[in-house]
């Protein structure tokens, strides 16, 4: 029996950032968080990462309260670690520590060997006039697909 396929977006980081460069992280879980994703309750809404002590966090990712959690449930937006190779930490220090350049997390999947990744990204923030130039360009597409739909 094949699971289903677990990606959860952040599409509000692409519409608010412009991305630089992308990593693929390994998340420190505990059993309860793990199987709250494998059913696809968990959120990227508002979360970020950041550098401490020469390790990368991820902060205020949503997982619920796996329902058939007993008393050791997990807390719902807890600082959650994330496992990279030291090369890559160390770049997103660097870049993280640069004005106007940040790293917020843009996926969560879950990979062929059954464990949890996050997809993180140095990002660059949006003006409002490129957040427009954005929408337009959404749009645009979207009346193209409707012409030859027709």
């Amino acid at each position: 029996m094949k699971q289903p396929q677990i990606n959860i977006k952040n599409k509000r980081a692409t519409f608010d950032f412009e991305i630089v460069e992308t990593f693929t992280a390994g998340i420190v879980l505990t059993g309860t968080e793990i199987k709250s994703i494998r059913i696809g309750k968990a959120s990227l809404v508002d979360s970020f990462c950041y550098e401490e002590r020469g390790e990368i966090w991820l902060k205020n990712m949503y997982i619920a309260e796996y329902s058939f959690g007993s008393y050791n449930n997990h807390a719902t937006r807890r600082d959650r670690k994330l496992l990279l190779q030291r090369r890559e930490i160390q770049k997103l220090q660097k870049s993280g520590k640069e004005t106007g350049f940040t790293i917020v997390p843009l996926r969560v999947f879950i990979n062929e060997r059954g464990l949890a990744k996050v997809v993180i990204a140095i990002a660059r923030g949006k003006k409002e006039y490129d957040k427009r130039q954005s929408i337009k360009e959404r749009e645009d597409k979207r009346a193209i697909d409707r012409m030859f739909k027709k």
